[in-house]
């Protein structure tokens, strides 16, 4: 695998992370973070919403920042219910706080989560509700599957992703500088900012390999005519590794 030599594109932070697991196994890695988080203000619904977290049989965390800025908001009372998370990591977050968290073992997507029998046990109470914490947008097919299963679903955004400030040109320059032969995708968001950086290099930069976490982003790259697409079932550093391993350059 040590011919990998692969952009990373999460916020700063967590790049730091998975470039420090990928230089364990001898890949090189650049970071060019596509995303970054700007909390929301806080408002008088969010914290009436936390205050009666009673009349949901369950909480989804989608990312590491909504649990942040969740816990933040999460009254010292808080009622004994489950909460769930979209992976390990954002699991952890949670944990660290004294919650009862769950989580796929397999798989950091929202089909891993649906499947999770917690998660379907408590939806199956008549009148279930759920909670899902999220930033602006994301996460729909989630909230129509539970919906789908007869759960009513509420929203609270708590931030909002944004593509940082870059010259024209920075994404295929930082590719044939670095000479990187793959570019990784942690959200469908992520992907779309990697697509708008581009511009009107994206069709160069579309016949890298393109890393991503879930069916549904590889979709959406497939769709915008990324030619060689692979589904790691995950976002974390272990699920990267294991699709870079089976990947033939």
């Amino acid at each position: 695998m040590t011919q990998w030599r692969v952009l990373l594109t999460r916020p700063a932070e967590e790049s730091m992370v998975l470039a420090a697991a990928l230089s364990d196994a001898g890949i090189f890695s650049s970071s060019l973070p596509l995303l970054e988080i700007e909390p929301l203000p806080v408002t008088p619904e969010q914290q009436a919403v936390f205050r009666d977290l009673g009349r949901y049989c369950a909480v989804i965390v989608v990312s590491k920042p909504a649990a942040r800025l969740g816990l933040q908001l999460l009254d010292l009372s808080w009622p004994h219910l489950p909460w769930f998370s979209v992976g390990a990591a954002t699991a952890q977050v949670l944990a660290d706080h004294g919650l009862d968290v769950h989580y796929p073992s397999t798989g950091d997507d929202s089909e891993a989560l649906l499947a999770l029998p917690a998660l379907r046990e408590a939806i199956a109470r008549p009148g279930a509700r759920v909670l899902i914490l999220r930033g602006e947008g994301g996460r729909e097919l989630l909230a129509e599957r539970l919906r789908e299963q007869g759960a009513s679903v509420d929203y609270l955004e708590l931030y909002r992703r944004f593509l940082p400030a870059y010259d024209t040109g920075a994404l295929i320059q930082r590719i044939q500088l670095e000479r990187l032969n793959g570019l990784v995708v942690s959200s469908g968001q992520g992907f779309l900012h990697l697509q708008a950086l581009a511009g009107p290099d994206w069709p160069q930069v579309a016949q890298l390999p393109l890393f991503v976490p879930s069916p549904r982003v590889l979709e959406m790259a497939r769709a915008a005519g990324a030619k060689k697409v692979v589904d790691c079932r995950g976002a974390s550093a272990a699920a990267l590794l294991v699709a870079l391993g089976g990947f033939v350059l």
